[in-house]
């Protein structure tokens, strides 16, 4: 007999869980050999517990397909890991993450010589890399675009030869290539992780001729997801239309693996104690793929954000500012790793003035510490000043990019979108966070175009000229997008949930597949809206080509006109650290636009970026990117 929904005796439905620990290498292998760090050499990892997913059929939408939430491999919703070793002719089994033994014991042991551990550690830090984008950005990730070539009769029914669709999975091969190489394949849409001999030369730091996997550093993976979340928020910051666009790209995802290190408290209050809390020396916190640097022959980590190792003296050696680089450097790494420098600098700068009253404490006023180890109270409140500033500048770094030109990124743009991004969002700053960014990039010589001065006010994106053309598009964009035909399916992007049908069916949340849908379908209707309103100004004379609103060329005029195109449109929720959520709207019109809204249709302030550079062999050589945030 059943029992009653009020019965005592009937066990309650347990929900999922909100979070998997997985272990993890905390930075390579090589550490577990080591008595110094041997018990930090492993760490645990939060990831977001995927649970099963519903969503409507594509052939017909009163049904549901339900779709198992992390499946063997590991594959989820984000993420598709696939183990083939082409140069061994394998294909490694898929790991479980799901089997009882294994959640009873958060995953899998470290292991240099398991595949299904190293299918784990992808999987474990790409997850928590993308957790950090959605935190600061306040909305989903999406992958890059597929580019897809069309038959004969597609094309001739489109007028193109190729079309983009969307990507579910980002593919990570943790065994896909035998050499001392790991990279971020933009057409696969895949992450592609080497293995390798180590050199001979490295006798004295691990075995000469053992096998180093790429896909056993945390700090490699996390680079390369970087180059894969960047490139689906801004995919033409691959073209390298100047000196800094690829510079950017290689720069901002060490930053990302860097500042990781500080969320992993054991580990961070380890390298404080043995530094006596001076983070300016070398510690594993500033060093990035410290085992594929050694087993290349560098003796040294592969890139370093304080300093580097002096053949010469045979020691590490802290480095200084270098303004004269940044006007001659030029490859890609080597011109990054200056952008690394000042922000690294700015977050010494900002750390010490947060601990400058617990070492005054700790020293009676000398600011001299004695001789000896740290009190251990001292390290933890250290560790915790120096986690809360790595915290906050990683997500200044991240929703900085919003606020950048869609093309034609310089370290200039960067640094103006730093201060911007922050002020919208922490207006207050009273730990002097947009003091210590500037005074880093002015030692380092970065400036910005189109500044006076370097103060903060000069430095953010300043309000848009209310000209009458601009008038007019924002209230074609308001319109656009407010229309009433739009507002059942502008709620459930807003909201990523499908309201009840009329037909009974349940409110149910969306996935981030059909999101990614909704805003496909929206954006190809607010085009043709943007279009036919600018349309109807021009005939109207309310608006000439002389005097196009912010610059952008919306396919009115003659002939050879650039074709725009609504790249994106994704509301945004950001919580700031009063614990206030802010509501954006974010858009995207390429050639074009960025161009965020808050609320109200009022223009607020802009970006913009013109100069020579290539998009597509089918498009205008010239590139015109401008920022518009509107209120």
């Amino acid at each position: 007999m059943p029992l009653a929904e009020n019965d005592p005796n009937k066990v309650p439905a347990i929900p999922p869980p909100v979070a998997r620990i997985l272990r993890v290498f905390a930075f390579d292998p090589s550490l577990a050999t080591q008595m110094a760090n041997f018990d930090i050499s492993e760490v645990l990892t939060r990831v977001n517990w995927e649970p099963d997913r519903k969503y409507a059929d594509p052939k017909d939408n009163s049904k549901l397909i339900v779709a198992k939430g992390l499946m063997p491999g590991p594959v989820g919703d984000y993420l598709e890991v696939v183990d083939v070793d082409p140069a061994s002719n394998k294909a490694y089994a898929p790991v479980d993450l799901n089997d009882p033994y294994l959640l009873a014991a958060d995953g899998l042991a470290p292991s240099e010589g398991n595949p299904q551990f190293h299918q784990q550690m992808v999987y474990a830090v790409a997850m928590t890399t993308i957790q950090h984008f959605e935190r600061a950005l306040g909305r989903r990730v999406f992958w890059s675009r597929r580019r897809v070539k069309l038959s004969k009769a597609e094309s001739e029914a489109k007028e193109r030869d190729d079309d983009w669709f969307p990507t579910h999975r980002l593919r990570i091969y943790p065994h896909a290539l035998r050499e001392e190489n790991a990279y971020y394949d933009p057409d696969k849409k895949a992450l592609l992780f080497g293995y390798f001999p180590a050199r001979p030369e490295i006798a004295a730091d691990g075995m000469p001729g053992g096998i180093v996997f790429t896909c056993l550093s945390q700090d490699i993976i996390a680079h390369e997801t970087t180059h894969a979340i960047l490139d689906g928020m801004q995919r033409y910051y691959l073209d390298p239309s100047n000196m800094d666009v690829l510079a950017f790209h290689e720069g901002f995802s060490d930053l990302v693996a860097l500042f990781q290190h500080f969320t992993y408290p054991e580990i961070l209050k380890r390298q404080i104690a043995t530094a006596r809390g001076d983070l300016s020396t070398e510690t594993l916190l500033g060093q990035l793929a410290v085992q594929f640097g050694k087993a290349t022959g560098k003796r040294a980590a592969l890139r370093d954000a304080l300093g580097r190792f002096d053949r010469t003296l045979n020691k590490w050696v802290r480095g200084s500012p270098r303004p004269e680089a940044y006007v001659d450097e030029e490859e890609p790494h080597a011109r990054g790793a200056l952008l690394i420098g000042a922000i690294f600098d700015a977050f010494l700068g900002i750390y010490t003035h947060r601990t400058r009253d617990l070492l005054r404490i700790a020293t009676g006023g000398t600011g001299v510490l004695p001789q000896g180890d740290l009190h251990p109270d001292l390290v933890n409140r250290l560790a915790i000043e120096a986690s809360k500033t790595a915290e906050h500048l990683l997500l200044m770094c991240i929703r900085a990019i919003d606020y950048c030109p869609p093309v034609d990124v310089t370290f200039g743009d960067f640094m103006r979108a730093l201060i911007t991004a922050d002020f919208d969002l922490v207006p207050d700053d009273d730990r002097n966070y947009r003091v210590a960014l500037i005074e880093a990039f002015r030692a380092w010589g970065i400036y910005p175009h189109d500044v006076r001065t370097l103060s903060v006010e000069s430095l953010r994106w300043k309000p848009t000229q209310n000209s009458e053309s601009v008038s007019k598009f924002v209230d074609v964009l308001r319109h656009a997008i407010l229309d009433d035909s739009n507002k059942a399916q502008w709620d459930e992007i807003c909201n990523e949930r499908v309201a009840p049908g009329p037909n009974g069916s349940e409110m149910r949340k969306l996935t981030r597949m059909e999101i990614e849908q909704r805003i496909d379908t929206f954006c190809g209707m607010l085009h043709e809206r943007i279009k036919n309103g600018v349309a109807k100004l021009v005939r109207n004379k309310q608006i000439t080509p002389e005097n196009m609103p912010f610059g952008l060329n919306l396919c009115y005029g003659d002939s050879t006109d650039l074709i725009f195109e609504i790249h994106q449109i994704r509301p945004v929720r950001r919580q700031g650290p009063d614990g206030l959520m802010k509501q954006d709207l974010l858009i995207q019109i390429r050639s074009g636009a960025t161009v965020i809204r808050m609320k109200r249709f009022k223009c607020r302030r802009t970006s913009a970026s013109k100069k020579s550079g290539r998009l597509k062999a089918d498009r205008r050589n010239e590139t015109f990117g401008i920022g518009v945030v509107l209120r």
